[in-house]
């Protein structure tokens, strides 16, 4: 009995081992064919991006690119990049990348989808092409958004930078010449030693004036310079012709007055007239309004989204801000706010020194002036008018003042209150002057 029994016990254990040496052996060839499967997916996928990254580059340098790639070798296996617009009005383009792998016993595939707009110049909080030497970015100063100078950056004391900031060619910062020593070789020379003449070597300094800044400018959202980007030359024509194809165009008028009030616009010819009243989405369906040789004088309660544009020499082409320019639906109470204006003018975009300005003032826009500033009609001589409230960003050619200060005191004009409007970062008011380059507003994998 106990020979049968043992053999059972062997045959037992042998058939136990036999189904988990199976097991083991399947666990390996799975593990295997898992790790190749992953390997072949990660390679696939790899190559997408890649091929995602090169077309973005050849977009980047090239605007009108649009060859994309066809089978072409990549890391072993084939990428083939489609590049299409798919909205011709806003020039809103799709690359799309297909990679393909082959592994050891399957075919890989993988997509990555990139959109592409055109970047306006209303993603900046602030932008000048030239900065007054006789005006300083200084303490109490504040830009909460990107900001760009094209030109040297003149900052003193701690200022105060919550975006990135560019610049062409790097700050000017307020301080002194220190003499510091940088160097220096040495010499021989005889020197006379207990009655006798022996050579000595001596160490000579080499001193060298320092620039020392006294400047602390703080850069929160960082800082690079090297940076070249020029206005376009085009801004104000690119809105005259959206104006035409959709808008709404005003010509042979020396002044517009142009007052929004919610849906509805009112507008006139001459200060004593009487408004025409007319619903904004039907007497400008594009949202572009535009007066051309012309003076754009405006004010009131913006609903829905605005670009308004002026052109003209010398005394055109100015935008004058009479009183308060709101949005119907504040951004900062409401998240979900579609209220958008912007302001392109060939010249300047002057507050007005009226009655109604005297006391604060309120704008709610992101402000282009090609050619001219944002600044403050009469700004040396007009009264303490207290704050400019601005929501948006301010775009300009050169800067402008807004009034003169004592101290912490205002003696005549404004102080700036100046906050960036983060709605701006994606999106921008219609047809707003671009940068000549794209972004990349979605990257889906």
């Amino acid at each position: 009995m106990g020979g049968k029994a043992s053999i059972l016990i062997i045959l037992g254990f042998s058939a136990i081992f036999l189904v988990v040496g199976q097991n083991f052996n399947n666990l390996s060839v799975n593990s295997v064919d898992n790790f190749s499967k992953y390997y072949g997916k990660t390679v696939a996928h790899n190559i997408a991006v890649s091929g995602a990254n090169m077309a973005a580059s050849q977009i980047f340098f090239s605007n009108e690119w649009s060859t994309g790639f066809s089978n072409v070798p990549f890391s072993g296996g084939m990428l083939t990049t489609v590049v299409e617009v798919i909205d011709s009005f806003q020039n809103i383009k799709k690359l799309t990348t297909y990679s393909r792998y082959t592994g050891y016993n399957e075919v890989y595939l993988d997509t990555v989808s990139v959109t592409f707009q055109p970047s306006k110049f209303s993603r900046f909080a602030y932008y000048s092409a030239y900065e007054p030497s006789n005006i300083w970015w200084t303490t109490g100063d504040t830009v909460w958004g990107p900001m760009h100078v094209q030109g040297q950056l003149w900052v003193n004391a701690s200022p105060v930078f919550f975006g990135k900031v560019t610049t062409e060619n790097g700050l000017y910062t307020q301080g002194y010449y220190q003499t510091v020593e940088v160097g220096g070789h040495w010499e021989t020379e005889w020197v006379k030693k207990k009655g006798k003449w022996v050579q000595e070597a001596i160490w000579v300094p080499e001193y060298q004036q320092v620039w020392v800044s006294t400047a602390n400018p703080k850069f929160y959202g960082g800082y690079e310079q090297g940076v070249d980007l020029d206005l376009p030359v085009n801004g104000v024509s690119n809105v005259q012709t959206a104006a035409l194809a959709g808008g709404r165009t005003f010509s042979s008028k020396d002044t517009v007055y142009l007052t929004f009030a919610q849906d509805s616009l009112r507008y006139r010819f001459s200060k004593n007239k009487k408004d025409t009243t007319v619903l904004g989405a039907t007497f400008a369906p594009n949202g572009v309004i535009m007066a051309n040789n012309s003076v754009l004088r405006v004010k009131g309660k913006v609903k829905g989204q605005y670009t308004i544009g002026v052109s003209g020499t010398s005394s055109k082409g100015k935008v004058f801000i009479d009183d308060d320019l709101i949005y119907n639906s504040d951004p900062r109470l409401n998240p979900n706010s579609q209220d958008l204006l912007g302001m392109v003018a060939q010249n300047d975009i002057m507050i007005t020194d009226n009655t109604a300005n005297n006391n604060n003032i309120n704008i709610h826009a992101s402000m282009y002036s090609q050619e001219g500033g944002f600044g403050s009609e009469n700004y040396s001589t007009r009264p303490p008018s207290g704050s400019i409230n601005l929501l948006g960003g301010i775009i300009q050619s050169t800067r402008r003042a807004v009034g003169t200060f004592s101290g912490s005191y205002i003696n005549h004009g404004f102080n700036k209150k100046y906050r960036y409007d983060d709605r701006l970062m994606v999106a921008s008011p219609p047809s707003f002057p671009g940068t000549g380059s794209f972004e990349i507003v979605s990257w889906y994998e």
